[in-house]
């Protein structure tokens, strides 16, 4: 997937200093979908099923509250520039309120959906794909107990 999701980055180049321009919601824009293809990606290729059941398992990973928890589970891996990416998604202002989740869970999210977005559009797809795998694994094992 590293190199799919690579060959489409490369197709719309960013410099840093762009990169460094975009809002921190935009960033959870983009952020989101990555996240999500990966974790749609994993749940199909677990097995053939029914679309609805795919969807059932997805919304177990893409909702606030989980990506709270997966935040808290790579937060001690993040390099310093991927803890301010964080923070700087935190604490942005949506003009959307919170829907069935606490503000907590949706500004954790909205950071964690900022970071993905972030090492997605700089180009960092072993690191996105490193701590994807390490959220989706952790909560696979914690979804097991």
């Amino acid at each position: 997937m590293e190199t799919c999701l690579k060959g489409i980055a490369e197709h719309f180049p960013l410099t840093e200093k762009e990169l460094r321009g975009y809002s921190s919601l935009g960033l959870a824009y983009i952020g989101d979908c990555i996240f999500e293809l990966f974790v749609r990606t994993m749940v199909v290729t677990k097995g053939n099923d029914k679309a609805n059941h795919y969807h059932q398992k997805t919304i177990g990973y893409v909702n606030a509250a989980a990506q709270t928890e997966m935040m808290e589970i790579i937060k001690p891996l993040l390099t310093d520039e991927e803890k301010a990416v964080f923070r700087r998604g935190k604490n942005a202002k949506s003009l959307s309120p919170a829907k069935n989740q606490s503000s907590h869970d949706y500004h954790i999210a909205t950071g964690f959906e900022a970071l993905m977005g972030y090492l997605y559009l700089s180009g960092q797809m072993e690191r996105l794909e490193e701590l994807i795998r390490i959220c989706l694994s952790e909560k696979a094992n914690r979804n097991e107990e």
